[in-house]
């Protein structure tokens, strides 16, 4: 070994065992690594920050504006009203996601199949209440395993197939990996539903759901030519239990029906009376597509044409509007604001929101023209509540957002475009069309993770042009020397899947194929079954968050440590070795 190696060993070393170790954070552990390179030598100065600029890296920071961008359109909650209930078992939950990311992932990068569904996959443990950790690992690994089917699932599987083209003169096709990949999916797919998500560590401080908000009574409007004009109300409740809001009632005309009105037909005009977290208010809204208020004061609201913000102010004794109402102080003509609810420590208020005398201690939910949320707080008097991240949906852009992002997925799969450029006008369409904000667009990045992916990209970079990945594929064939076939896959797929939990996978790809293909032409059989058993290995990275982009994008939404993944990975590693030595065997014989 040469003293570069040694030292690049040793960084990884030390890095792998404070991460596992948890007392720091991984960000700073990888960076201080990073620099650690750069001092000693072992990483060239001009490199030290090319990992900032990696695809991988890139792609994780814009998959997750991406994904805030699908649920601020109500894409996410178009899906979770047709596919997720919040009340399934959480290993039909999980099943149920894992084969919807699996298929996905099959047919389209299953990064993009992750960023579809993790938004959809939060938004399902917040409303039952639980912690996104218990399903956002089982989720990623199944776009994962989902990917090893086809040879547009994983770039691995596209790399080799261009390798064995070189070497045989002809590459993989299409479902060459799909029974040997499609098996192992299934195996881990059913291990992960059944098993696997019971081996997540889950901590106090990652659990969601809405306990200890506030609940407003709140009213929204049922706008000219809505479809459900001539319903009865009653019709409504399928809808508001599963956005867990309750229909208190109905005011026409400015007066309020006795009692739910369950059976009065809605009119056009009608004011809804519900009771609801701010969150869940936004998904009745555009679940159903109603309005914020009557015309006059929607259009008011709306002119600006800069989109809408969310804020929640408590009243002091000194408001403004202490003793008033928001119609006598002029909210909206004056401020271009709506009062949408009020929280009065779960005391019923029986008249109009707007109508009613707002008392010191109340919680106001305000929606106002983007940007003028401060303006409005101190104008009324009011203190503002600790940000919670509060959006308004746009959910007349459902569609265009669900196809910007498909066309850019469907280019990117056919190879027309480089999937971080697709993901990067996806973003720019975003902001264009108002989907998403542009001034929160950074807000949405996990900064600690790109960190992360800068840092070791370039240590991983080095120990490769140093020779230790050569010096460890030459390890493995003397290894091997004299042992039977399935051993020796058995061993190749191991070396791989590690090198796969510590590299990126389409690197470890490219270093494992040609000696696979030497391993087989020393043994005189055909490199076929060992080029299967490199390309189901480099896919299967799930002992660390830096091995695969998915596991890497989970890493905060999660509230994971480092040391998480391996809980669950490990057994899952161990399985699909356990159902691909066979199947390569039968499928792609020696």
């Amino acid at each position: 070994m040469t003293t570069d190696q040694i030292i690049l060993f040793s960084l990884f070393a030390a890095v792998f065992a404070l991460l596992l170790w948890g007392r720091f954070r991984y960000d700073l552990v990888a960076f201080s690594a990073l620099m650690a390179g750069v001092v000693l030598g072992v990483v060239p100065v001009d490199d030290a920050f090319s990992g900032f600029g990696h695809p991988a890296t890139l792609v994780v920071a814009l998959v997750l504006v991406v994904s805030a961008g699908l649920v601020r359109s109500g894409a996410v909650f178009l899906i979770t009203r047709t596919l997720v209930d919040s009340s399934r078992r959480l290993g039909s939950h999980i099943a149920l996601m894992g084969g919807i990311g699996a298929v996905l992932s099959a047919f389209m990068n299953n990064v993009a199949a992750l960023a579809l569904l993790m938004p959809v996959d939060i938004q399902t443990a917040r409303k039952a209440g639980r912690s996104p950790a218990l399903s956002l690992m089982p989720l990623s690994f199944a776009t994962i395993l989902g990917g090893m089917a086809t040879l547009i699932g994983t770039p691995p599987n596209i790399i080799i197939a261009t390798i064995r083209q070189d070497a045989l003169g002809e590459p993989f096709h299409m479902f060459d990996f799909a029974p040997v990949g499609g098996l192992a999916a299934l195996a881990g797919l059913i291990f992960v539903a059944l098993v696997g998500w019971r081996m997540i560590p889950v901590r106090d401080e990652a659990v969601t759901g809405d306990a200890g908000l506030a609940q407003y009574i709140a009213e929204l409007t049922v706008p000219e030519k809505s479809e459900h004009i001539g319903k009865r109300l009653a019709e409504l409740d399928e809808s508001a239990e599963k956005t867990d809001v309750a229909i208190l009632g109905l005011i026409r005309g400015g007066k309020r029906l006795y009692g739910r009105a369950a059976n009065t037909a809605l009119e056009a005009g009608d004011v809804l009376v519900l009771e609801a977290v701010p969150d869940a208010l936004d998904e009745f809204r555009a679940a159903l597509d109603l309005a914020f208020s009557d015309a006059a004061r929607e259009d008011k609201l709306t002119a600006a044409g800069e989109g809408l913000e969310v804020v929640e102010v408590v009243i002091p004794e000194t408001a403004r509007i202490a003793g008033k109402t928001a119609q006598a102080v002029g909210l909206t003509w004056r401020k271009s604001a709506i009062l949408m609810g009020i929280s009065r420590n779960g005391e019923r208020i029986t008249k109009a929101v707007r109508q009613t005398e707002i008392r010191p201690g109340d919680i106001l939910l305000l929606l106002c023209p983007k940007g003028q949320g401060s303006d409005v707080t101190q104008w009324l008097g009011a203190l503002p509540l600790a940000e919670r991240g509060l959006a308004v949906t746009a959910n007349d852009k459902v569609w265009l957002s669900i196809g910007l992002f498909g066309a850019a997925v469907a280019a990117a799969s056919f190879g027309l475009i480089y999937l971080p450029v697709a993901l990067g006008l996806v973003v720019i369409g975003y902001v264009l069309t108002r989907i998403m904000p542009i001034t929160e667009i950074y807000d949405h990045i996990e900064w600690p993770v790109v960190v992360l992916l800068g840092s070791m990209i370039p240590l991983g970079m080095a120990l490769e042009t140093s020779g230790g990945t050569e010096l460890l594929a030459g390890g493995l064939v003397s290894l091997t020397e004299g042992m039977p076939p399935w051993a020796i896959l058995t061993i190749l797929m191991v070396v791989t899947m590690t090198l796969s939990d510590v590299l990126n996978n389409t690197a470890t790809a490219i270093v494992a194929a040609p000696v696979a293909i030497q391993m087989a032409q020393s043994l005189g059989v055909s490199p076929d079954p060992f080029l299967m058993a490199v390309a189901v290995a480099a896919s299967s990275a799930f002992l660390t968050p830096i091995g695969h982009k998915n596991n890497t994008l989970i890493l905060g939404p999660g509230g994971y440590r480092f040391g998480d993944y391996w809980r669950m990975g490990l057994p899952l590693e161990a399985l699909v070795i356990a159902v691909s030595i066979p199947a390569i065997l039968v499928f792609w014989p020696l």
